[in-house]
C-alpha cells in the first residue's frame, strides 16, 4: 500500500482501514504459531502499512494519542471532584 494512496483516503476510511488491518495482523500472528503461515514477510508488510496508515491518522487530526490522553487527564470529571463545604 503506497503512502499517496492513503492520504487521499478520508479519516473514516482510515480508521476503518487500520481496523482491518489490525484484525488481518491478528489473524496473521495466529496462523504463523500455528505453523500455516507461508510467508513471515506478511507480517512485517502488514505492521507497516498500520504504522504509515497511523502516521496519517495523527496528522490529518492534529493530535497524538499521548497528548488526548493528557488533555483527558487535566481536565476534572464531575464524579471525582469533592467540593469543600462547611
Amino acid at each position: 500500500m503506497k503512502a499517496a494512496e492513503l492520504k487521499e483516503l478520508s479519516l473514516d476510511e482510515l480508521t476503518r482501514k487500520a481496523g482491518e488491518l489490525r484484525e488481518n495482523l491478528f489473524n496473521l500472528k495466529i496462523r504463523r504459531r500455528a505453523g500455516t503461515l507461508e510467508s513471515v514477510s506478511d507480517v512485517t508488510k502488514n505492521k507497516r502499512d498500520l504504522a504509515r496508515i497511523l502516521t496519517l491518522l495523527t496528522q490529518k487530526t492534529g493530535t497524538s494519542k499521548a497528548q488526548r490522553r493528557a488533555a483527558q487527564r487535566q481536565q476534572p470529571s464531575a464524579a471525582g471532584e469533592k467540593k469543600d463545604q462547611p
